[in-house]
């Protein structure tokens, strides 16, 4: 292991330019853990009541009303997006190239690179963004801020929020609905709003999305041709087209490019790129230490 630490320090402090690809590994790494312990802390009567034993079931089940389901999803957005991640692991990465010319590209939703201190001006989140709502339709291609309407839906339900934390106080029964005026609608078409999450066809990338999009293809064409390390974090095979594959290609077609996977139990390179990539099955929290 200590060899390809050393050739992962070395990759990074030679060169010109550094791309992140994240994927939810990360931020599982990072304690966004969404079954065992946390699920439970939050979500026990949710399991009580309907069954479920995961955040990501919960996020999906058929509730008879909106009420309920905005119960369950600003539980789930709070803890998620607007609660501290639980390790120093994004603060660690960024400790790692905030002297360096990078970019990050990332499926995750949960801001956590922008928390960690990231130019948002360096970030391209394409799959969304849970502190932003969108219409359901959508009549428009808008999205909209949602933290005080999901801070206002998960005190409606008796938690308290003290330094920032969701906490149940003793001898409260939580309730699994949120009042009626608190749902939201589409401010234009009136329909119901929806999470800004690439989930189907309904995704909207707004104007912010795809000055992002832009950001990232120019950063790409400047340094192509310069010392760019693709460095893979966290990224698994449920939609290997945004990061994992684009990133073999381009590590194939640019002459000084290098490719860096770490990854509990999917660290890769195919055949093509072996001679330019290091791999590292392994917890990243714990290999970030090391760095």
């Amino acid at each position: 292991m200590r060899d390809k630490v050393t050739e992962i320090k070395e990759k990074i402090e030679q060169a010109d330019a550094i791309v992140i690809g994240a994927g939810a590994g990360l931020s599982t790494s990072a304690g966004y853990t969404y079954s065992g312990d946390r699920f439970n802390t939050y979500f026990a009567d949710f399991k009580s009541k309907y069954g479920f034993t995961d955040m990501y079931s919960g996020g999906f089940y058929p509730y008879k009303t909106l009420e309920e389901h905005w119960a369950y999803w600003s539980r789930y957005i709070y803890i998620n997006r607007y609660t501290d991640v639980p390790k120093p692991v994004y603060n660690q990465i960024y400790n790692l190239v905030k002297d360096k010319d990078y970019f990050v590209l990332t499926t995750n939703v949960d801001h956590c690179f922008q928390k960690a201190g990231f130019d948002k001006h360096r970030l391209f989140y394409t799959q969304g963004d849970y502190g932003l709502f969108q219409c359901s339709k959508p009549c428009h291609k808008e999205t909209y801020d949602n933290e005080e309407i999901i801070r206002k839906m998960v005190l409606s339900q008796g938690y308290e929020i003290i330094n920032g934390e969701l906490i149940k106080p003793e001898g409260v029964e939580l309730k699994q609905a949120v009042p009626e005026e608190l749902v939201p609608y589409c401010p234009r078409c009136g329909e119901p709003m929806s999470m800004n999450l690439r989930a189907d066809g309904t995704f909207v990338e707004d104007k912010g999305w795809h000055q992002a999009a832009q950001r990232y293809d120019e950063y790409i064409q400047r340094h192509k041709n310069l010392k760019i390390v693709f460095m893979e974090l966290g990224v698994g095979y449920n939609t290997p087209g945004i990061i994992k594959y684009p990133f073999w290609q381009m590590t194939n077609a640019y002459p000084q490019a290098s490719y860096i996977c770490l990854n509990q139990s999917e660290a890769y390179a195919p055949a093509e790129i072996a001679g330019k990539s290091i791999c590292m099955d392994t917890d990243i929290s714990m290999l970030l230490g090391k760095l």
